[in-house]
């Protein structure tokens, strides 16, 4: 064979691998090759959405208590990009923001958006960005801060390093903060430089997170945490729980808990108790502050007044077991009024309540447990959601034909707050209508919106529904003004104030029972000008671990001071 020959046959075999190969890729393997392509021409970018900023209250003025910086998201496209040459430039400057493994980067090379690091700062993004490496790319976003450090940490919460809220406002919230992402892609040039025009060109604007303004009144809700801080102190205890709020419309203007945290540094806890808000999320025993819900169930089915009365032992028995005042008071043995019942907080005088609105002086009925229920469930909503814009939780109060051993002890010990388990914000909310006339309006922490820098208030809500008549309300604000006035409250009300309160000392539930060794203290407490409506409600809760706590001893200096603060900073001038 000739050299011609050979060079022909070679020229043949050249040809015939280039046909085969244009055959494979236009044919066989066109859209792997297609897909590269067009990796190679398009920029493609997520379109962060800001997230929306947290603003307390200062009198009418909204103030910003958890605000954005700005900071970068580092993306790999695995496709375009090279495993060494990504890890050898950019890998040593990312440090611990790192959020993902190289080999899960690379691992599935049509990935076209992998998020390897998370709060980068300017300076470290300046040199991601001086690299250049191909595939490489930076979004700038958001980081989450908290210029008023731990104030309103509970209710507040925190965003967590995805981005995500958790706890309070941020976690209940999260969706309206959040907003949506958009997107753009673009045609490129070979300078990496975006084409204005092309079929291709994609853009989904972001639609960032509401701005949410809160009933929540900056100075008051620091001055309540302040005066929880010290009282822990002087009380002895760890941990104190506060709402204050207007009983007229439902806002919430404090709600506080001692111990609290710092949300932009979430992670420096004792526990993870730490993050919960007790005021919605925490369902406990509230104890004799129930009393006055069971008292008003009475007045409205017209089996009791305040004077009228009964036969008080000290003791009386339901399903064979014994209910006993907390205190027996030898004095107090024989014919006792509603009112003398309620001053000292006698359980034998709410259980007698019960079985009048049983239709009778010894026995409980269904129709006693029906009754209460409907006042305490359906009209108070005690053990229900109370619709507030907060993760809550629910708590128990049994049915009335629940089919459980001891059903009217059951609901005995609950015309006392026990054996049911309510949050502190569906009590407030439940007393709130008890003061105000009997309108129950829903809890709020929402006053508004931010909207291009100017507050829009929401809509001024309406009653829910009507819990009691105004006569019962007029009738339970008077009792309770007693309570408070009698020497065993040791009330400490200047005059020309109408201050009404009730204590609660409960038992806590451990290992399945109740303990003897713990319990939970509660004081209830509504104020205003005397001879006028009630303008604030404030309940406060005092517990630790294995000891304790009763409502007249601990729970009552806390109400104490906190009425004192609200009454000066709400600027309630005395009644004639």
């Amino acid at each position: 064979m000739n050299r011609n020959k050979i060079l022909r046959f070679g020229v043949i075999a050249v040809v015939a691998v280039i046909v085969a190969r244009l055959f494979c890729i236009q044919i066989i393997d066109h859209e792997v090759w297609a897909e590269k392509a067009a990796a190679q021409q398009t920029r493609q970018n997520v379109l962060l959405a800001k997230r929306g900023e947290i603003y307390m209250l200062d009198g009418d003025e909204p103030v910003a208590v958890a605000m954005n910086s700005t900071v970068y998201t580092v993306i790999v496209d695995p496709m375009l990009a090279e495993q060494e040459e990504v890890e050898k430039e950019i890998g040593a400057l990312l440090g611990d923001k790192r959020v993902a493994e190289w080999r899960d980067v690379f691992a599935d090379k049509k990935m076209r958006y992998y998020v390897v690091a998370r709060n980068v700062e300017r300076r470290v993004a300046e040199k991601v960005a001086e690299a250049d490496v191909a595939g490489v790319w930076l979004q700038a976003n958001t980081k989450r801060v908290y210029p008023e450090g731990g104030l309103g940490a509970t209710l507040l919460g925190f965003v967590n390093a995805e981005g995500m809220g958790q706890y309070g406002i941020e976690g209940a919230l999260n969706d309206d903060l959040s907003g949506k992402d958009g997107l753009l892609r673009t045609v490129k040039d070979v300078n990496n430089v975006a084409l204005s025009i092309g079929e291709d060109n994609v853009r989904i604007p972001a639609q960032d997170g509401k701005n949410v303004v809160l009933t929540i009144d900056r100075n008051l809700q620091y001055k309540v945490e302040k005066i929880l801080a010290e009282k822990a102190g002087e009380v002895g205890f760890r941990n104190l729980s506060a709402i204050v709020m207007n009983p007229q419309n439902g806002k919430v203007l404090a709600m506080a808990n001692i111990p609290g945290y710092d949300p932009a540094n979430f992670g420096a806890v004792e526990s993870a108790e730490d993050y919960i808000n007790h005021v919605v999320e925490d369902p406990y025993e509230p104890a004799s502050v129930c009393k006055v819900f069971a008292f008003a169930t009475g007045l409205e089915y017209g089996v009791m007044t305040p004077d009228k009365t009964y036969q008080n032992d000290n003791v009386t028995y339901v399903d064979g077991l014994p209910i006993k005042n907390a205190v027996q008071y030898t004095n107090l043995v024989g014919t006792t009024t509603m009112q003398t019942a309620l001053d000292w907080s006698m359980n034998t005088g709410s259980t007698q309540v019960l079985r009048w609105l049983s239709g009778s002086e010894t026995e409980i009925t269904a129709q006693g447990r029906e009754r209460l229920y409907e006042y305490y469930y359906d009209k108070f909503g005690l053990g229900k959601e109370t619709g507030v814009e907060l993760l809550e939780s629910i708590g128990t109060v049994q049915g009335p034909h629940a089919e459980i051993y001891g059903l009217d002890a059951t609901y005995a010990n609950m015309t006392f707050g026990q054996n049911m388990q309510v949050t502190m914000l569906q009590v407030a909310a439940g007393l709130a209508s008890l003061i105000n006339g009997g309108e129950y309006f829903t809890p709020t922490v929402v006053a508004g919106e931010m909207v291009e820098g100017k507050f829009v208030e929401k809509e001024e809500q309406a009653p829910v529904r009507r819990t009691v008549s105004a006569e019962t309300s007029a009738t339970m604000r008077e009792m309770m003004y007693n309570t408070r006035k009698s020497w065993r409250e040791n009330g400490t009300d200047p005059a020309g104030y109408y201050i009404g309160g009730k204590t609660g000392t409960a038992q806590a539930i451990k290992n399945g029972g109740y303990s003897f060794d713990e319990t939970i203290a509660t004081y209830v407490g509504f104020g205003g000008a005397e001879g006028g409506e009630p303008e604030y409600l404030i309940m406060v809760r005092v517990w630790e671990n294995d000891k304790k706590a009763a409502g007249d001893a601990h729970a009552l200096p806390v109400f104490n001071a906190l009425k004192a603060q609200v009454q000066d900073y709400l600027k309630i001038k005395p009644g004639a």
